[in-house]
């Protein structure tokens, strides 16, 4: 509990006055004086009682595309034996903080409050953890409490509707495994592995099951399975700030159809970033949330080191750039299909062998990918 600066000044006033009229024998000010303490001394009285409550509060959806709504729920129930006056809860979400006014509550009542939290920064937004602010009824003292658990909102990019590109890389598995990330299908057993989140359970193997005493599932590869690669350019010589929000839009929406498409989905930054995922909703989700996080570095080649020493990737791969193109000519036999959108192009470039699309925007270019894939 403490005094506010209203009853800081209105302390110093009434012992200003007290003291004056001690000293000039003005009956007046001794009255003032005194009536000034005794609102500080209630107002202390008033506050300094507790806050017996117990607070619990919800977000959903827990990961929003940017822009989208999304919302808290705020249940608070009194825990006294008599009826609480209503006060304050401030809930602090990333650099915002939002107020919500609980009303009185009577004795074992409980109340529910939803608010809108701000999701128009991509991020992973921290929530909380929550602030109650009482306050007395003219604004000389206040007591505060922290209460309630931190929550965590994942901000999303903005996704565009994409298609996801149909083709592979032919190759089958006998030839030899030459990228890190497993061919993953429905056509030839490759091995018997432990099962991982995501796995399908009619792959489970019983008796490998029975015989470890771990759940296994069978490892199939497809021969002709869909690759789709992304490449995002993330120097600071290559984007402002404002279009580097509009190439993590366009990663964030092809690679969310490929995923979704059942298609192995990577994601390579740049800046050293490498995701590899088997595609499914599973993977589109930590694909975003990959993006939701990634930002920009003083990086310096838009090729980063692990893409370029690999001997083959195959399928198809994309690269969202701007600028200089160095260090594509080296990816070009590796893959069956090589497209690159140029955000902000001020002229349109031509880049042997490699599908450009120049757009202005996120929304510009995948209109122009879908119209070249379909």
């Amino acid at each position: 509990m403490r005094l506010t600066a209203r009853g800081v000044v209105l302390l110093v006033v009434s012992a200003l006055l007290l003291a004056a009229a001690e000293w000039a024998g003005y009956p007046l000010f001794r009255v003032l004086g005194a009536v000034g303490l005794a609102a500080v001394a209630a107002a202390v009285v008033v506050t300094a009682r507790g806050l017996r409550v117990d607070v619990a509060r919800a977000v959903y959806p827990d990961r929003v595309e940017r822009g989208r709504p999304a919302l808290a729920k705020l249940t608070v129930r009194n825990l006294a034996k008599h009826r609480q006056r209503g006060f304050d809860a401030w809930d602090r979400a990333g650099a915002d903080v939002q107020t919500v006014r609980i009303r009185p509550l009577a004795q074992d009542a409980e109340a529910t409050y939803r608010y809108e939290l701000p999701t128009g920064r991509r991020g992973r937004l921290p929530v909380g953890p929550l602030t109650l602010h009482r306050v007395d009824p003219f604004g000389l003292a206040r007591n505060r409490l922290s209460a309630g658990e931190t929550a965590e909102l994942w901000v999303h990019p903005r996704r565009h509707p994409a298609r996801a590109l149909i083709g592979g890389y032919p190759r089958h598995h006998h030839d030899g495994s030459t990228t890190d990330d497993s061919l993953r299908g429905s056509l030839d057993l490759r091995d018997v592995r432990e099962y991982q989140p995501g796995d399908e359970v009619r792959h489970l193997h019983w008796k490998a099951t029975a015989r470890t005493g771990r759940m296994m599932v069978r490892d199939y590869a497809d021969p002709q399975q869909p690759r789709f690669t992304l490449l995002l350019d993330t120097r600071r010589v290559s984007f402002t700030a404002e279009v580097f929000e509009e190439a993590v839009d366009v990663a964030a929406s092809l690679l969310h159809a490929s995923a979704m498409a059942g298609n192995h989905t990577r994601l390579v930054g740049s800046g050293g970033l490498d995701l590899a995922t088997a595609g499914g909703p599973l993977a589109s989700r930590l694909l975003l949330d990959e993006l939701c996080q990634i930002g920009q570095d003083a990086g310096e080649a838009l090729v980063p080191r692990e893409l370029a020493a690999a001997r083959d990737q195959g399928g198809c791969l994309m690269v969202v750039t701007t600028g200089g193109l160095d260090g594509l000519a080296v990816l070009r036999p590796r893959y069956s299909s090589l497209f690159l959108v140029d955000l902000a192009a001020t002229e349109p470039i031509v880049v042997p062998g490699v599908r450009v699309i120049t757009a202005e925007d996120a929304a510009h270019a995948v209109r122009r990918w879908n119209e070249v894939v379909g």
